[in-house]
């Protein structure tokens, strides 16, 4: 059982208070806000991305730093030796994301730590609970914490039987942007949050990595349906990049585009964050995948 834990990276901080862990939490990244109290404890990681920056700035920062062989993100080793965790949560699922693993092993080789390092790397919808469960036996989660990841199950497992008898023609052709500028299509378990939603995935990775495409991509795949969700952004801001997007004037070709189904989701709430709130993703997705299809249902009968 861990009583003193580090987290890397603001979904496992998330996980750990779901499961009933977050008293043993001392020390978080800059970026771990939720839950809110989160925020309160040491930040014991900063980045090199400045705040307020564009969608492309981020890109052209991230794109120049790794041709240079330089880390995203710092980790201040002072202050997580005066931590003494016996646990650091990290991960090795996105170097854009967080600081890797292999950084966090050496950092507390050299400091002379205790702690166990723990990778959290789910690449799948299903794999994300299984990763929650398998975190919380290594922190030591009490049972109830536990039992709250077969309660997610549940609910999952209740959404995908009601959108599992839709006929796949009958299914919405949705486009998920995870990225605006240059844009990036769905990868890890962003594809299985549309299919259980009731769409059909376009241009998706399920179970991969996020891919950057082009817009001439984007524009031939033809959605249905739009859902700009970029990483790192709350629904206000995704709007505002939602705005960008739909005033292409290669983009009004599009059905999601001309009839009004285009999209803007708070992705760090619903869908990038790998813990608890990918299910809510899932309810958010199907309310604007099946509000598109009544729209669609009313203009076919009008």
């Amino acid at each position: 059982m861990a009583d003193r834990i580090v987290s890397l990276l603001p979904s496992a901080t998330e996980v750990l208070w779901f499961l009933g862990l977050g008293d043993r939490v001392v020390g978080v990244t800059y970026e771990c806000n939720e839950p809110a109290i989160a925020a309160d404890l040491p930040h014991v990681t900063d980045t090199i991305i400045p705040s307020g920056a564009t969608p492309a700035e981020i890109d052209e920062i991230i794109r120049d730093a790794m041709a240079a062989g330089r880390e995203l993100y710092t980790l201040d080793r002072d202050l997580l030796r005066s931590l003494d965790p016996d646990l650091i949560v990290s991960q090795d699922l996105c170097r854009v994301c967080a600081l890797p693993s292999g950084t966090v092993d050496e950092a507390v080789a050299s400091l002379g730590c205790r702690a166990e390092v723990f990778s959290y790397d789910p690449m799948t919808l299903d794999g994300v609970l299984d990763e929650m469960e398998r975190l919380g036996q290594v922190a030591g989660a009490p049972p109830e914490g536990l039992a709250r990841v077969d309660d997610l199950r549940r609910q999952l497992h209740d959404v995908r039987a009601a959108t599992d008898s839709v006929e796949s023609s009958a299914r919405p052709r949705v486009l998920l942007l995870e990225w605006p500028d240059p844009p990036y299509t769905p990868g890890h378990w962003i594809p299985d949050q549309i299919e259980a939603a009731g769409g059909t995935v376009l241009l998706g990775h399920p179970g991969g990595r996020s891919s950057a495409t082009t817009w001439d991509d984007v524009v031939a795949s033809e959605p249905d349906v739009l859902i700009v969700a970029p990483c790192g952004f709350d629904h206000d801001a995704a709007q505002a990049q939602l705005a960008t997007v739909v005033a292409r004037s290669d983009m009004a070709a599009t059905a999601a585009v001309r009839e009004g189904r285009a999209y803007a989701i708070d992705a760090d709430a619903f869908i990038v964050r790998p813990g608890p709130r990918l299910v809510a993703g899932v309810m958010e997705l199907a309310g604007l995948i099946r509000g598109s299809s009544e729209q669609e249902s009313r203009e076919t009968n009008a």
